[in-house]
């Protein structure tokens, strides 16, 4: 099991994301899943990006993202796969802006084979597409993920794990979900929850140690990034959440 551990956190202005993008290797992680807000500045100056920040390995290994799948929502989307194919991204995590209320499983089944066409599209680019489930999304509840991932093609899209949106949708066995998937899961988004509120890994009501074993024993290899929205300060953020990870790993600290 070969683990690379990243970090994703919203910041508000530039001063923040440039504290994030400039201490998240001296604290330990291999790479950043940047929130939409963090890279689109850049989006058609993808060479200011690299020139700004192109000497941080790392820094855009993953790009979140999210909206619609109509024409509008597809042709931003490409553009991030242009973007992620110049600054050397690896995945592109995509959160789909449609509220599970009003979704029905032949909708699921259209947004699979939508989902599929543009995974092969980012295959193209060099890149991974990764669907990330939210609460209230249209993959939220246990039934969705059998649908969608039934219908999808193989190998076009993947999928990221975010742990305290599975525990918000109310789905409280994480460890079955991820073995049960673990052909697709390409990413993990590790969060801590409780109250209704998300939490700095370690301080929420989820119990990890089943997903930890669940990670381990499926073998995987690949992103694990700490999903830190608490709103807590950057450098503590980093330091408990990269503790939290290995610790529950099992590695040194």
């Amino acid at each position: 099991m070969t683990l690379k551990f990243a970090f994703s956190r919203p910041t508000a202005a530039d001063e923040e994301r440039n504290r994030l993008f400039n201490n998240f290797r001296p604290a330990g992680y291999q790479g950043l899943q940047l929130k939409h807000g963090q890279y689109a500045p850049y989006l058609k100056e993808p060479e200011r990006f690299l020139m700004e920040w192109g000497h941080l390995d790392g820094v855009g290994s993953a790009l979140i993202t999210g909206g619609n799948l109509d024409e509008t929502g597809l042709e931003a989307l490409r553009e991030i796969f242009r973007f992620g194919r110049k600054i050397g991204t690896e995945l592109i995590i995509f959160c789909h802006g449609v509220s599970r209320g009003k979704v029905t499983a032949a909708d699921i089944r259209k947004y699979a084979d939508v989902l599929s066409d543009m995974g092969e599209e980012a295959g193209q680019h060099g890149l991974k597409l990764s669907l990330h489930h939210h609460y209230d999304q249209p993959v939220m509840y246990r039934v969705d993920f059998d649908i969608f991932f039934d219908r999808v093609r193989e190998g076009s899209v993947g999928l990221t794990i975010d742990t305290a949106h599975l525990v918000k949708s109310g789905l409280d066995d994480c460890a079955e979900l991820i073995r049960s998937f673990k052909s697709v899961i390409d990413n993990y988004h590790m969060k801590d929850f409780t109250e209704g509120e998300w939490q700095i890994l370690g301080r929420g009501n989820i119990a990890f140690q089943p997903i930890f074993e669940a990670i381990r024993d499926t073998g995987y290899s690949g992103w694990v990034s700490a999903d830190e929205e608490s709103g807590g300060g950057i450098e503590d953020g980093l330091a408990e959440c990269l503790s939290f990870l290995k610790s529950g790993f099992g590695m040194h600290t």
